[in-house]
């Protein structure tokens, strides 16, 4: 008599896919649900792990859409310092759904930016993009036209999307407690003041991520019928909570989460894939080998190794020689390790400044 087991592939079975073998040699880890391309544009945002993606992407020769390109001359590090190539768009880090969803509001919907401003030494900084100018903009006027370019750029990136990447990274975030709108940062880390009349401290439940991917994907589809989306959640764990947990089971909360919600998306939306780069860092069989002494930043080597299976998976075992397609795009290498490439450790990573705020706490 047989049954459903018998003809599964050795990668359903743990002990021939994970236990007997090197964890350096576990495979087929991730089947594509799409065809991709190198002609394909494709829109990366989100956490800090998704510029890992794009810059991979690059060296390879795939057409990764940069809808607001660095000025003329800026030198490289200026380029980082100024979120230029970052993302496809010059929003800074998009740690959660809703903060996504927000965005594609204003750029797909016109529903209206708020009006705050936060000032700090005279200069004024974008409360929905509070790292993206380092100093600050001269005036209310410079920040709102240079916020005028980003939606812009939205716009346009995701009516030329085949494939749109966004990494999740956080359920935590702070809200404007009048208006119910998200920002990125809580006030007062970056710029801005912190009040607990007007700010309100919001970890999202599995429910309400679902309701704003949901909703910030139909946005997509409607503007863009073509785009279909490719979800990844970040391996990074928290800087800091305000859960009143300990950190660590405030990222345990946070990414099963986002985990979940990814895996039901793509299981329930034909539009929707998943691809596993938190499960391959973090997965206990990998022995925390590919973060740093800090546990938390993720080493050159587990970089490039998350990045190999992902193009595995594609079919797609080397560096294109003839460089990128998008003129926009940084040039690639010779070699066949991507991480390689200059600046490949630079990752922007907003709430890392948060680290700053628990550096002379010590428990006795």
């Amino acid at each position: 008599m047989t049954n459903p087991y018998e003809n599964l592939p050795a990668e359903a079975f743990w002990r021939p896919a994970i236990a007997d073998i090197d964890p350096l040699q576990i495979s087929n880890i991730w089947k594509p649900k799409f065809r991709l391309n190198k002609k394909h544009n494709i829109a990366t945002s989100g956490s800090c792990f998704a510029q890992h993606i794009s810059k991979a992407l690059i060296a390879r020769g795939y057409n990764w859409l940069d809808g607001e390109p660095a000025p003329r001359g800026l030198s490289a590090e200026s380029r980082t310092a100024f979120n230029y190539g970052i993302f496809s768009f010059r929003t800074g880090n998009i740690y959660t759904a809703a903060l996504l969803k927000q965005w594609l509001r204003w750029a797909l919907a016109g529903e209206p930016v708020p009006d705050e401003v936060w000032i700090k030494d005279g200069r004024f900084y974008d409360p929905f993009r509070p790292a993206i100018e380092p100093n600050g903009f001269i005036s209310i006027e410079e920040l709102q036209a240079s916020r005028k370019d980003t939606l812009t750029a939205i716009a346009q990136v995701v009516s030329e999307s085949r494939l749109f990447i966004f990494t999740l990274g956080l359920t935590e975030a702070w809200t404007n407690k009048q208006h119910a709108y998200v920002y990125p940062m809580c006030p007062g880390t970056v710029a801005g003041e912190f009040d607990a009349s007007k700010h309100a401290f919001i970890n999202y439940s599995y429910r309400q991520i679902q309701l704003d991917l949901r909703d910030s994907f139909n946005l997509i589809r409607r503007a863009n019928p073509r785009c279909r989306f490719l979800l990844t959640v970040s391996p990074v764990p928290l800087t800091a909570t305000a859960s009143n947990q300990h950190v660590l089971v405030a990222t345990t909360y946070s990414k099963s989460t986002l985990r979940a919600v990814a895996g039901d998306m793509a299981n329930t939306r034909p539009d929707v894939d998943y691809f596993p780069s938190y499960e391959i860092i973090t997965g206990f069989p990998f022995r925390a080998m590919f973060f740093k002494e800090n546990l938390r930043s993720i080493s050159t080597e587990g970089v490039d190794f998350v990045m190999n299976l992902f193009f595995s998976g594609l079919n797609d075992s080397g560096l294109n020689d003839k460089g990128p397609a998008n003129s926009n795009s940084i040039p690639s290498n010779s070699t066949d390790d991507f991480a390689s490439m200059p600046g490949e450790n630079e990752v922007v990573c907003e709430e890392e400044l948060l680290a700053a705020f628990g550096s002379k706490k010590v428990d006795l």
